[in-house]
């Protein structure tokens, strides 16, 4: 009977903390702040593709278009988080609201519906999709 408990006790799936996704993906939105490609890349999985407002995005072309205005500034604040984790796959669904300047006069208050997908890759936590829709 001992026996058994043990086995069934190494049979649960271990969780990884909730954190650890919460920080890849501020991690990732501070990539996009300062347009570090290197950095973006080290945080999500070499399959990575972004939706957003009906476009499908990478890493590159994410940074490729933000190089296109003269300066750009951004702040990310989320909330209402909400982490689903287990021992290989992870999600996250959020409120994100942005707060931007483009080009040093264009200001711009965006609120989104997020949710990204998460995969421990050789025992890494990488993003490996993200979908945004714009809050109505």
């Amino acid at each position: 009977m001992i026996l058994g408990i043990g086995l069934l006790a190494n049979c649960e799936q271990k969780k990884d903390d909730p954190e650890i996704l919460k920080k890849i993906l501020t991690d990732y939105f501070d990539g996009i702040k300062t347009q570090d490609l290197e950095k973006l890349n080290s945080l999500t999985t070499s399959d990575f593709v972004l939706f957003e407002d009906g476009v499908i995005w990478t890493n590159d072309s994410l940074v490729t278009m933000k190089e296109k205005f003269s300066s750009f500034k951004g702040a990310w604040k989320f909330d209402n988080i909400r982490v689903n984790i287990d021992e290989s796959s992870g999600d996250i669904v959020y409120f994100n609201h942005g707060d931007f300047v483009f080009n040093d006069t264009i200001k711009m208050k965006i609120d989104w519906l997020e949710s990204a997908t998460f995969r421990k890759v050789d025992g890494k936590w990488k993003m490996n999709f993200l979908h945004s829709t714009v809050k109505k």
